[in-house]
């Protein structure tokens, strides 16, 4: 995590070595992105290699 000009950045990747867990309990890319813009944020998500970021 980096502070970008009074904000943070957080970079995440997945790898994509192992099967997504989808047990249905969670709200995936669609309740981060919300959560991130209640914050004022935002999300960018997307594939990357083999894997995600």
């Amino acid at each position: 995590m980096r502070n970008v000009g009074g904000w943070y950045e957080r970079k995440v990747r997945d790898d994509g070595g192992a099967a997504p867990v989808q047990d249905g309990a969670g709200h995936g890319l669609v309740g981060m992105r919300e959560r991130a813009e209640l914050l004022g944020g935002s999300l960018t998500a997307g594939p990357e290699g083999d894997g995600f970021r």
